[in-house]
């Protein structure tokens, strides 16, 4: 493992879990942690109805912050989306806020650029920051670099949940990324990262570590709903539906919803009016959390075609480890 990796993370495998929303917790995170990555809370953490209280929302990931750090004594992170203006943004203050005062000590920072307002109060912190541009352009990875970023994740189109605007392979964006980057900076490769085989490829492409969602989904400590669970293993990455939706791309497994979602999306529906029938991020959560295809969507990068069964987040901790160290 590169040893700037262990001294900026202080873990044991060069792997990173994906945050992916309302699809962690507590024990998910800790799961991640103990078996040697860094495990990501995600921004509903722990939450399955939504709320638009800022204090409750605080107040729910202080809890899942604790029940952490009494479930696992390594690192983990939590995740940050920032509005572009930071003016606008409501919680990114309150949030790193909180984990100054919880002691968590490392963001994953979604963003489509760099913002001086919080990453500068991240710095002065000592809370390092792994950054992952919405869409890896030389630009944003350029300035990220430029601007002092511990980490950089590099996202390919093969990735799930909210895909990058560009339709680039996590293949062929990986080594670009890594020509820009020039070991300047650890980075991490994200999308469609699943096994042993993609893990040695990403690393062969000039990858430092792994940045891994969908494989920690197909896991007995995943909060993910089961019936999705079973879903995931039965379908392939040509089976996965793709409908333009805000900011640009989304994919989901068959259903009612997402089959009406590519239905709009052919009929040449705004990419707004598409993200308004799948009830935006909440689609996710009834998808994905409740299980309940007919109100949500289920979104998973194209590794999938590699996932046969349900394992724990150790043995794929373990396995995306052995095909990338060796």
């Amino acid at each position: 493992m590169d040893k700037r990796i262990k001294q900026i993370l202080n873990i044991e495998k060069p792997i990173i879990q994906g945050p992916m929303f309302w699809l962690t917790n507590a024990e998910f995170v800790a799961a991640v942690s103990n078996s040697g990555g860094l495990g990501v809370l995600g921004i509903n953490a722990g939450q399955y109805e939504p709320t638009k209280s800022i204090d409750k929302t605080i107040d729910q990931m202080h809890q899942q912050i604790q029940k952490a750090h009494g479930l696992t004594n390594k690192p983990f992170g939590l995740n940050l989306v920032l509005n572009d203006d930071p003016d606008k943004d409501k919680f990114a203050e309150l949030m790193i806020n909180l984990m100054i005062k919880d002691q968590v000590p490392v963001a994953v920072i979604n963003s489509s650029k760099y913002i001086p307002k919080w990453f500068d109060l991240l710095k002065e912190n000592d809370i390092k920051i792994v950054y992952r541009p919405s869409t890896s352009t030389k630009e944003a990875v350029e300035d990220a670099i430029q601007q002092g970023i511990d980490i950089l994740v590099a996202t390919g189109f093969d990735e799930g949940g909210t895909v990058p605007d560009q339709t680039i392979g996590t293949f062929s964006a990986i080594p670009y990324i890594a020509d820009i980057v020039d070991k300047r900076v650890p980075l991490f490769a994200a999308g469609g990262i699943v096994d042993k085989r993609t893990a040695k490829a990403a690393k062969a492409l000039g990858a430092d570590g792994l940045f891994v969602g969908t494989a920690l989904l197909a896991t007995k400590e995943s909060p993910m709903a089961d019936n999705i669970k079973d879903l995931l293993i039965k379908y392939d990455a040509y089976d996965e539906l793709l409908f333009k939706a805000l900011p640009k791309f989304y994919r989901s497994i068959p259903g009612e919803l997402p089959k009406h979602l590519v239905e709009l999306s052919d009929a040449g529906r705004t990419n707004q009016e598409v993200w308004n029938a799948a009830n935006s991020y909440s689609g996710m959560r009834s998808g994905m959390l409740l299980g309940d295809l007919k109100e949500g969507y289920a979104s998973f990068g194209l590794g999938l075609s590699m996932i046969h069964e349900i394992t724990t987040v150790k043995q794929v901790i373990a396995n995306l480890n052995q095909g990338f160290e060796n």
